[in-house]
Formats: structure tokens, sequence, C-alpha cells
């Protein structure tokens, strides 16, 4: 098999030749810059790395590091990724750890006195934070909820032609000189719950706890803008792509962010609008990425229109592989599930990392219905050898001769 029929199998609940892997194929599930640099010179490449995702700091997967790790998917990104800031015009500069990178040329975070980074809007005010020898940013903006914006003055965030124009263009070389499963965010909006809370969180949990008006009349607006966004995306890139993503994080590591009730009343009603259009007007399946104790929501999520759960957080409270794959595995995808990104993967040994991909291959891939890939994005600090071993085992124990 392609990795385009490879991925469409397993989708479709299906045992393919091997499990399918994803390498990079969302900002869920990239790598950090400064180990990917790492794993580079491990691997023998000398090419830059880049940084394509500013806010997280991930590093873009070139092509010969997907083949090589076995990677099936690939990605559509649109022009400003994170903050605004057009991925163009390359330009060098350094982690704090010294790694060398290059960013995009209009990323110039003001150097704080204390050493923290500092992102600025257009007018002066401050948008992002790294703090020194940190590894990411972190954002300082009121989203609407978390402001209290009335709904009627929220300025809708539609795609613009141009936007479009460059996803078509992306999604039509990737079919035309590849044979990967290819994958597009939505969005906007981009998180109906967590999202729009970015800023001030505990304010927006608190209005969406004591002001369902407000948060029922904020929630049509924004739909408004899914709906449309929605349109102008599948005219752009139709049946080029398979997957579509969009994020909502419902669970901490113990317990959810909210209850199954709350959810089910506030939330549910406007995702699945959405995602009926989806399925009755594309042919893309439906990927959701929430971290976390998310398994008392999964239920209301397959009833929703989710087809694909990443990351498949096997670490938290309630999610035993087991247990996920009995109850579940006719109706979700498990999209993730490789290794365990806060022990395993960062502290242990490759031969641990090996041992641990092997079991959760062993456990989600019997029936098709799961792609491999880390549990969220690869932090930095993992020791390359790790990464290393996780790809290498998902391609040699993912054959589905030898299971």
């Amino acid at each position: 098999m392609n990795s385009r029929e490879r991925v469409l199998c397993a989708l479709e609940h299906r045992e393919p030749d091997r499990v399918p892997i994803d390498v990079g194929g969302t900002r869920q599930t990239g790598i950090a810059a400064s180990t990917y640099h790492k794993l580079k010179q491990l691997l023998g490449f000398s090419t830059p790395t880049r940084i394509f995702d500013v806010y997280q700091m991930l590093a873009e997967i070139e092509r010969p590091v997907l083949e090589r790790l076995g990677g099936d998917v690939v990605g559509l990104q649109r022009p400003a990724v994170a903050f605004g800031i057009r991925n163009e015009r390359w330009k060098p500069w350094k982690l704090f750890d010294g790694t060398p990178v290059e960013v995009p040329g209009d990323f110039n975070p003001l150097v704080r006195a204390n050493g923290d980074l500092l992102l600025l809007h257009p007018d002066g005010r401050p948008m992002a934070m790294m703090p020194r020898g940190g590894f990411y940013f972190d954002r300082l903006d009121k989203f609407p909820g978390a402001a209290h914006v009335e709904p009627d003055q929220i300025e809708l965030p539609l795609l613009s032609q141009e936007e479009c124009d460059h996803l078509h263009a992306q999604a039509e070389s990737w079919r035309q000189n590849s044979d990967y499963a290819l994958m597009v965010a939505l969005g906007p909006p981009y998180e109906l719950f967590f999202g729009m809370g970015i800023g001030d969180f505990s304010a927006w949990m608190i209005t969406l706890a004591t002001e369902p008006d407000y948060v029922r009349q904020l929630y049509e607006r924004i739909v408004e803008a899914w709906l449309e966004n929605l349109r102008r995306l599948a005219d752009a890139v139709g049946d080029r792509v398979q997957i579509v993503q969009f994020n909502d994080d419902l669970g901490t590591q113990n317990a959810p962010f909210l209850s199954v009730g709350m959810f089910r009343e506030l939330i549910m009603p406007y995702y699945k609008r959405g995602l009926d259009w989806i399925h009755q007007n594309t042919p893309w399946k439906v990927f959701m990425h929430s971290d976390g104790a998310i398994y008392p929501f999964l239920p209301s999520l397959i009833e929703m229109g989710v087809d694909i759960i990443n990351p498949v957080q096997t670490s938290a409270k309630g999610m035993d592989p087991v247990k996920l794959k009995r109850e579940f595995g006719d109706r979700l995808v498990f999209w993730g599930a490789a290794c365990d990104s806060q022990k395993t993967l960062p502290f242990g040994t490759p031969e641990e990392v090996a041992e641990e991909v092997r079991e959760n291959i062993r456990i989600f891939a019997p029936g098709g219905g799961y792609v491999l890939a880390s549990v969220h994005n690869v932090q930095a600090g993992v020791p390359p050898e790790n990464v290393l071993a996780l790809f290498e085992t998902a391609q040699e124990a993912g054959r589905y001769e030898y299971l």
C-alpha cells in the first residue's frame, strides 16, 4: 500500500499492510525544534532546522526525514501559522539552549531585561511571552469569552481568498507529487470550550457556569463564521484532503474540565452543526484533538460526529488502552498513543520506548482503526535516540502480518 491507501484503510476500520504513522502531520503531533535538530544529527542530516510554528517552537519536518521515520501523513498550513507571522523570508536564530534554527523574517521578539521574550501586537500590546530558558510561548491575549465581548461586536474571523488559494496550491502539489494522506486544521473558530478562555481561563470558566445565555449567543455568532469557513475550505481543497482537524482540550490529567451534562447542553450542539455539515457535504473524516482524561466524553463525541480521537493520552485517568479499544474501537479511530510522553519517552531508555510502542500497537492495531503518533508533540529535551526508537519500532512492529 502507499501512504494514502494505508491511512484510508485504517480510517475505515480495516487492516492495512502496516499501522500508519503520523510524524508531524498536525501541530499536536510534531517535534520541538531542538529535539528535531538533534534527531537530524543522529540520522546524518545537516540541513537547517526551520521553525514553522513559533508559538510552540515546532520544527518543519523535511520530506527525507518524514520518509526515514515512515510518516504517512502531511498537514496543510496557512501562510501565517502563529501570531499572524508569515512563514517566509527565513533568517537564522538561536533557541535558548543554543540550537541553531531558522525563523520567519517577521519573527522579532522583544528581549526583556530579565531575558524573557515578548511578542507584541502591531499597536504595542503584549501578545505572548516565553520565559528565559523556556521552550514555547504563553498567549497573553484575552479571547472573546474571557474578555466578555458582546457577540454582535465580534469581528468574524473568515478565511481570506489568499489563505484559500494557499491551501489549494499545497493540496494540489502534495496530491500530484506524493501519495501521502493529507489533513488540514479547521477554523476559525479553533476551540469553543477551551479556546474561548485563552488569556483568562478562570474568568471564562465562571462565565461558562453562570451565564448560559451569553455563552449561547457567543457560540451562535462564532459558528456563523465556522460554517462559512467550512464552505470556503471545501471549495479550496475539495477531496484532495482526507482528514480535517479541530482541537478542544476537555480533560485535565485526572478528570474532565467540565461535566458531560454541561458539554452536551452548551457546547456539543454547536460543534454538531459544523460536523454535520462536513459529513453531509464532504468525504472528510473528522479528527478531534483533546488531551487528558476524556473517557466520559467519548460516547458524546461519537454522537457529535467525531471519527478520530487524538492524542489518546493513556497516562490520564480512565484512559486505559484495553478498555478504550474494547468499548470504542469499532466507532472511533485512535490516533496517537504510541508511548507515554510524560515518563517513558523523555526519561526511559530506547529499549523501554520500543517495548511500550510494541505493546500499544498490540492493543490498538487489530481490526484497523489505529494511526500511530506521539502523544502530543515530542517535547524539547527528549533524547533523539528515544524518538528514533519510537518510529523505527512502529515501522517494524506495526506490520499486520506479524501481529
